[in-house]
């Protein structure tokens, strides 16, 4: 059981391949690869950062929630064009970030937002959705309930008279 806590519309997330940057620090024997979050990515999470508080979560969930998002590509000048020639397949080959590449982007873009921590996340469903003339990610957050195990299934059976 999940109950809905907000559903909202998303900026296109970052490619997970822009995300993160890489630089070789030092000289030498001290040499080394220092990874940073890309300046686009930081924008990228103040800009999810006000959509949250624009839906009104202003405050983190706490405990187990869980995450719908259906990522919606940009939809091409050609898009007519495609689905008379290409039928229910047309939009196959519209460039879009990869489903699992977006799910860590997004989760890392709402994390202290919209929940504590991704540790929380304890399901996630993501699918493709139809391309729009503006590309977004539609992400609903559910809470997931503690359910209580019936305590007598846990008790010691008694048998018969002690």
């Amino acid at each position: 059981m999940v109950t809905t806590a907000y559903a909202l519309t998303l900026p296109w997330p970052v490619s997970a391949n822009r995300y993160w940057r890489s630089f070789i620090v030092g000289k030498g024997p001290q040499r080394r690869v220092a990874v940073f979050v890309s300046d686009e990515a930081k924008a990228y999470r103040r800009e999810v950062a006000l959509r949250l508080k624009q839906a009104g979560i202003r405050i983190p969930i706490t405990g187990r929630i869980s995450l719908a998002l259906t990522l919606h590509p940009q939809r091409p000048l050609d898009a007519d064009r495609r689905m008379r020639k290409l039928g229910d397949a047309w939009d196959d080959d519209v460039r879009s970030i990869d489903l699992d590449n977006s799910i860590k982007v997004l989760v890392d873009a709402l994390k202290g937002h919209a929940f504590a921590d991704d540790k929380w996340v304890w399901r996630i469903d993501a699918a493709r959705g139809e391309p729009l003339p503006e590309p977004c990610v539609k992400v609903t957050i559910g809470i997931v309930p503690y359910i209580q195990p019936q305590s007598g299934l846990f008790e010691e059976a008694t048998h018969g008279p002690a």
